[in-house]
């Protein structure tokens, strides 16, 4: 029997230990078309590969798939792979901490070794599918799999990206990681053309491609630090620094991290970095967090806090 025959049986068998919890050797056997003996060779193959296939003797003996130290690779069938995959889609996008970067790395294993015909299948039943979720702008499954794939592989992207001003510029840039705040994604990648880390938000993308140029690794900033810094401070037209007379964590409780950063102080205060457009915007969604406040900067904070604490006044009746 040829090595490609013999590779084929014992991932059948692997297939059919994983589909049932206990086999007898007499029926892996029969569904394999092999002798006992065979089995018993597979068997010890599959063992030999990290694979944790236990034996028990007697009349009701037989074979069963256990528990390891490590996850073994798994064979899914049509039904399971596509189930599989529309499922890490959601939580590619979903709000349980940690999930959504994870069933993204996995999305992307499984996308990369999915037939066309399954692959077709799931985007079916994902375009047939809504959630209820808080509002967010949604991002293609089919764009966080590519970036998660350029990040992975270390290869060069590029797209055309809408600025701020409407007008579309393409982009070459070397990702590094995705940084989903709230509903909405991020990615931290250094722009070829100006040599300079970046943030680009992946609702702002258009014709995304990965290209076949691999990039070397280079140091960069943190990507969670770097997008929250970018994303706070550089798209507005105030900067406003305030210490809150709170602990920090209470206060990032408060004020999402794609809204404002958060900095340790001392004596039970904490340091509060937001942009805004607007003065009196800031001044009220600063009062509204309910702790004694003192601005640091800009000094046109401190004038909107007062015209807002006259007009509260005036509104209460006691101005």
């Amino acid at each position: 029997m040829t090595v490609e025959a013999t590779t084929e049986r014992v991932l059948r068998l692997l297939a059919l230990l994983q589909r049932r919890p206990s086999w007898t050797a007499a029926e892996l056997a029969t569904e394999l078309g092999v002798t006992d003996r065979s089995v018993r060779r597979d068997v010890g193959r599959l063992r030999a590969v990290g694979y944790p296939v236990h034996a028990t003797a007697g009349v009701g003996g037989g074979y069963q798939l256990g528990a390891g130290t490590r996850l073994p690779p798994l064979l899914l069938d049509d039904e399971e792979a596509i189930a599989t995959a529309v499922s890490l889609r959601l939580a590619s996008g979903g709000t349980v901490a940690g999930a959504g970067e994870a069933a993204l790395r996995a999305l992307a294993k499984l996308d990369q070794v999915m037939p066309p015909r399954l692959r077709a299948e799931v985007r079916a039943v994902h375009g047939a599918t809504e959630t209820l979720v808080g509002p967010g702008v949604e991002i293609d499954a089919e764009l966080l799999v590519t970036l998660a794939r350029a990040c992975r592989d270390a290869v060069r992207v590029r797209f055309r990206y809408a600025g701020r001003d409407g007008g579309e510029r393409e982009r070459t840039v070397e990702p590094v990681r995705m940084v989903a705040t709230g509903r909405r994604w991020y990615l931290m990648a250094r722009d070829v053309d100006r040599d300079d880390w970046r943030t680009f938000r992946l609702d702002r993308m258009r014709e995304v491609v990965a290209t076949t140029w691999h990039f070397r690794a280079r140091e960069h900033p943190d990507p969670v630090a770097y997008v929250q810094r970018s994303v706070t401070e550089a798209p507005y037209r105030y900067l406003a620094r305030v210490r809150v007379h709170a602990r920090p964590d209470r206060v990032r409780e408060l004020v999402p991290p794609q809204v404002g950063r958060v900095e340790d102080d001392r004596d039970g205060w904490c340091v509060l970095v937001v942009g805004g457009e607007d003065l009196d915007w800031l001044a009220a969604h600063v009062a509204r967090l309910g702790f004694e406040v003192e601005v640091l900067e800009p000094p046109e904070l401190r004038e909107a806090a007062a015209l807002l604490a006259r007009r509260l006044a005036a509104m209460a009746g006691t101005g």
